[in-house]
């Protein structure tokens, strides 16, 4: 996958990716809100504990979020990019669902995007990412965040998002973006409930067929806390659980909080899975 100065190999070993929220919302308690300089340390932080890239977000996607201004999305996110760019070599991207958000970062520095609609919210970002020649996570996402919980009802989810998938990707070269700068997300939490994102999980090497890096965004989110009957700051381990069986699975990438723990256990995973290397 090309990056403007560099590649991202997948298979020889899981990537993990550092959430920067610079949201006041965040459903974890970790949104860094409008303090810069506190995102940017926590960008710095993660990459010393392990990450492979950062993915800054300044819209809150949680189920029941109510969407916020282009404007205040790009005035949160842009000065955290422009910042990490000149700090960290990590690549960093952008999650959002808008065009306008999306062109901002890329010009700030950003260097991928990341959109929990799969491109199907804003019809201007396809475009935005075919001319700027960058990768895009297109993920599995029903309605919008303050709808999608209302939306969670499926015959077969694993089929049902491995099809909505398949056709993101159509979509995404359709529009001009390469194959080849594609990776997919079964969107974990979203419009999906707690059976459903175990099932997910269960059977994620069924998407593998896809032809696409696999994203996994696990971490701390409410199917855990629904399992162990734990709140978002007491996760840990149910995260941990949940990212080595994603690897076991066929996950390539894994979004993740918690950088050092579960850059640890990606290596471990990746240890059993892909054979040990030092």
């Amino acid at each position: 996958m090309k990056l403007a100065s560099q590649e991202i190999a997948f298979g020889q070993r899981t990537l993990v990716m550092g959430i920067v929220n610079v949201t006041p919302d965040s459903f974890s308690g970790d949104g860094t809100g409008g303090d810069v300089a506190r995102a940017v340390a926590q960008g710095r932080a993660m990459v010393a504990d392990g990450a492979d890239w950062l993915d800054i977000g300044g819209e809150s996607t949680r189920p029941g979020a109510v969407a916020i201004s282009r404007q205040e999305e790009i005035n949160r996110v842009c000065p955290v990019v422009a910042a990490l760019a000149r700090e960290v070599p990590a690549p960093l991207s952008v999650d959002t669902r808008w065009a306008e958000v999306a062109s901002a970062a890329l010009s700030a520095g950003a260097h991928l995007v990341n959109d929990v609609s799969g491109l199907t919210n804003d019809p201007a970002l396809a475009g935005v990412v075919a001319r700027a020649g960058v990768p895009v996570v297109l993920q599995h996402m029903r309605g919008t965040p303050d709808t999608m919980q209302s939306l969670a009802h499926y015959e077969d989810v694993v089929e049902q998002v491995r099809t909505a998938l398949a056709g993101c990707l159509a979509a995404a070269v359709s529009a001009g973006i390469e194959r080849g700068q594609c990776l997919v997300d079964p969107g974990i939490g979203f419009a999906k409930l707690t059976p459903h994102n175990l099932e997910l999980l269960r059977r994620l090497g069924e998407l593998r067929e896809l032809g696409a890096p696999i994203l996994i965004g696990v971490s701390r989110k409410r199917f855990i806390g629904e399992v162990l009957g734990v709140e978002a700051n007491d996760r840990l381990e149910g995260t941990a659980a949940a990212v080595a069986l994603a690897i076991a699975g066929g996950a390539d990438v894994v979004r993740v909080h918690d950088v050092r723990a579960m850059a640890r256990v990606a290596r471990m995973s990746d240890a059993i899975v892909r054979g040990w290397a030092p």
